[in-house]
């Protein structure tokens, strides 16, 4: 009989670990928190400390009940829930549950941390165990308190003020702030004009370019070349003369290497380099973590993935060191161990970076058990690691000056001559150092050069490029918004309440987002300011580490929060969601604004009900008259609501057909006829699946009864019946790594037959 129980919080985990402590444990999960705040007001109490109302998680109740049962049984208890904040208030909670059911009386229930998931971490875990920190259950208790308060109070006012299902977040806001401030800036940036001259020339076989960076004395800046008389004038200058060596200028340069991954930098890497989401890399990191049979048993393979720590432990370091010097030569290994500073001044040093769990671990040893993401992640992860404890790359630089008539163009190239780190992990460069990589022939002061070709590049200035998730994590890790584990959860909040859509892997803000913004910024700006956010963070962060008390921190917050939220409530509907044009009717005179309606933003008449004149955002009167003043009449069919007739509108979401009588009459339908896929509904078995497109423009497949029949699927169904669960219809599948598959809907069933093996495959075979 077991006598002691760990309580992990995923299942996966716990298998794992149940290999490493053997007969004498019982290891179970409490799959993720066990209790919540009420869901509803009055689940923080303001008045009363903010005392905190729970409730048991009804998902999670059947995994509480078996803890419950097995503590009784066990003469200790180890609490090894994650090692962060949300962890160590998992094992609060437990405690909390355990201590009402007075099954603690006579038993020891202490916590263990461990930062990676191996043999030799775990035991030493469970031999120095501790008591729960409060300081971090109360820094997780205030985040968690933060959150509902501003949930709880601002939604509702969203709900009135724009309309329902909207919310606002303590982090989510500012995030949503940074999207819509770059659009802006966007929108309102002025494209300017310059030009750049070149000089083409070549050594022997050798060609290269260089580019004008002085005249008569005077080093041209970017705008010095302003249009196209300007660069006639000088292009017309320098004609006729020869190219004359002037100034050569060597150095030596070294890079050195990147720090080993955070939470954050990892999630910007997987972004640019592997076109992961971040919610995509975070949840294979977890796998990663939580272990992988790797056909000696089940082992972690990284170290914990939610870190702002870039600390390596010195027993990793020397393994990393000793690979260093048996696979590669002597000059790769430096002197001493690399350390690295952390960024951020509340930086967990307990932690570590993210690093495989043994540098031995090679990717190509444990590709045979890792999916594609795994592998792709787990190789990433390790040649970083490695790199970061390697010498610097060398490389030798030149500049030169090139003299034409009383122009001097500079031509740059640069060579590397050591390898170093490069040699396992290539960065990113910046297109200025790329520029800097061209090949140059060797040259000597005073020699002479062919002119082969004189002219002109015209440019124009670019506004800042959108957010892509890897430069939106990035910012938010700069102004301090929200901690790494947050990123992901942020990121998806805002696609998920359809705030901001990713389109070509840049974000663009909807209207709906754009107006949330837009009420926050204007009447709520402490609150979405990135300044204060980032402080209330520190300030999280001083209450885990014992510099303060939660209680104060939630006061100060709280009073300031609450009145403005009071201030706030007669604030009319109109203001925020209608914003007025200096331009009158076409069609009664009064004035035109912008409205938001449930489709977005749209011009219409301040007369509205009398006017009915509408148009898109976007479009011009004249356009809108054109298209109102032929409208095109669907022949031999009337409107089935009101008999009138049916008329081609054009809508947000392109044309479809209407009803002539709009207003008074709303009937509207698609212009093409969906397609039929002749493929019966299995959830009501009256209607068929009919092919649609969402508001992106993305098809999906659903009943044609609906709204009576709700039932709609992704991928395109075929009519048979899954030979696993019987569910009437399969989908039909396409992906890169698994190819085509018959795959069943039913998501618990996880039937998939191949059809097609993914492209190239068949070639291999």
């Amino acid at each position: 009989m077991p006598t002691s129980l760990l309580i992990v919080e995923s299942p996966s985990k716990a298998k794992t670990l149940k290999k490493y402590l053997g007969g004498d444990f019982e290891v179970l999960a409490s799959y993720g928190h066990v209790r919540d705040l009420i869901p509803k007001n009055g689940a923080v109490d303001p008045e009363k400390d903010f005392a905190m109302k729970y409730q048991l998680i009804a998902r999670n109740s059947k995994h509480v009940d078996a803890i419950i049962d097995a503590v009784a049984k066990v003469d200790h208890v180890y609490l090894a829930t994650d090692p962060d904040r949300e962890g160590e208030a998992i094992s609060w909670h437990l405690v909390e549950i355990l201590n009402k059911k007075k099954l603690l009386k006579d038993k020891t229930a202490q916590r263990v941390v461990f930062h990676e998931i191996t043999k030799n971490a775990v035991l030493d875990a469970i031999a120095h165990p501790r008591d729960i920190s409060q300081e971090l259950v109360d820094a997780q208790q205030a985040r968690r308190a933060l959150d509902y308060l501003v949930g709880f109070n601002l939604s509702p006012l969203l709900w009135k003020k724009i309309r329902r299902g909207l919310s606002a977040g303590r982090v989510q806001s500012p995030a949503l702030r940074l999207i819509c401030e770059r659009e802006h800036e966007i929108k309102a940036f002025v494209s300017q004009e310059y030009w750049t001259v070149h000089l083409d020339s070549h050594k022997s076989r050798t060609k290269f370019s260089a580019k004008l960076n002085e005249f008569a004395g005077k080093k041209l800046e970017q705008f010095d070349i302003p249009d196209d008389a300007e660069q006639a004038r000088l292009l017309a200058a320098l004609q006729g003369h020869s190219a004359q060596v002037g100034r050569i200028e060597k150095k030596k340069k070294t890079r050195n290497p990147a720090a080993p991954f955070t939470t954050s930098t990892l999630q910007q890497e997987a972004v640019r380099k592997l076109g992961m989401t971040t919610d995509r890399t975070m949840r294979t990191a977890q796998q990663l973590y939580e272990g992988i049979d790797i056909g000696q048993g089940t082992v972690g393979l990284i170290t914990y993935m939610r870190t702002d720590s870039v600390a390596l432990a010195n027993e990793a370091v020397e393994e990393i060191r000793s690979y260093i010097t048996e696979r590669f030569d002597g000059d790769h290994l430096p002197k001493n161990p690399v350390t690295y500073k952390n960024k951020s001044k509340n930086a967990q040093e307990a932690h570590e970076a993210i690093r495989p769990t043994s540098i031995l671990r090679t990717p190509e040893s444990v590709k045979a058990f890792l999916t594609a993401d795994q592998f792709k992640l787990y190789e990433m992860i390790w040649k970083r690691t490695l790199a970061c404890q390697m010498a610097p790359a060398k490389f030798d630089t030149t500049s030169i000056d090139i003299h034409v008539g009383e122009g001097v163009f500079r031509a740059s190239g640069q060579v590397l001559v050591f390898g170093g780190f490069l040699s396992v992990y290539e960065e990113d460069v910046d297109d200025a150092e790329d520029e800097e990589n061209a090949k140059l022939p060797l040259l000597e002061e005073g020699e002479t050069l062919p002119v082969d070709k004189l002219y002109s590049e015209q440019h124009f200035t670019q506004p800042p490029p959108r957010f892509s998730e890897a430069s939106l994590v990035k910012a938010l890790e700069e102004f301090g918004i929200g901690r790494p584990s947050t990123y992901a959860s942020i990121i998806s909040t805002l696609k998920d309440r359809e705030y901001v859509i990713l389109d070509k892997k840049r974000f663009f803000p909807t209207d709906t987002g754009d107006i949330v913004n837009k009420f926050l910024t204007e009447h709520f700006a402490q609150y979405v300011d990135y300044n204060f956010t980032a402080k209330l963070e520190n300030q999280l962060d001083e209450i885990a580490s014992g510099q303060r008390q939660w209680v104060p921190v939630m006061d100060s917050f709280w009073k300031g929060f609450h009145k403005q939220i009071t201030e706030k409530e007669g604030i009319s509907r109109a203001e925020v969601t209608t914003e007025s044009l200096d331009e009158a009717c076409p069609k009664c005179g009064q004035p035109l604004s912008i409205k938001f309606g449930k489709r977005g933003r749209f011009i219409a008449c301040t007369g509205y009900p009398d006017c009915d004149y509408t148009r898109n955002v976007g479009e011009t009167a004249e356009q809108a008259a054109a298209e109102a003043e032929a409208p095109t009449v669907i022949e031999d069919r009337t409107c089935p609501d009101c008999g009138g007739e049916l008329h081609i509108k054009k809508g947000r979401y392109g044309k479809f057909i209407g009803c002539a009588n709009y207003p008074k009459c709303k009937h509207i339908e698609p212009l093409e006829k969906p397609r039929d896929t002749g493929v019966t509904c299995p959830q009501c078995k009256a209607g068929s699946l009919i092919e649609r497109k969402s508001r992106y423009g993305k098809l999906f497949y659903s009943c044609n009864t609906y709204p009576k029949c709700t039932y709609a699927t992704w991928n395109p169904p075929i009519a048979e019946t899954c030979p696993k669960c019987q569910w009437p219809v399969l989908t039909i599948k396409t992906t890169k790594r698994r190819g085509t598959e018959k795959v069943c809907p039913q998501k618990e069933c996880g039937y998939a037959e191949q059809i097609a093996p993914p492209e190239g495959k068949e070639a291999e075979a």
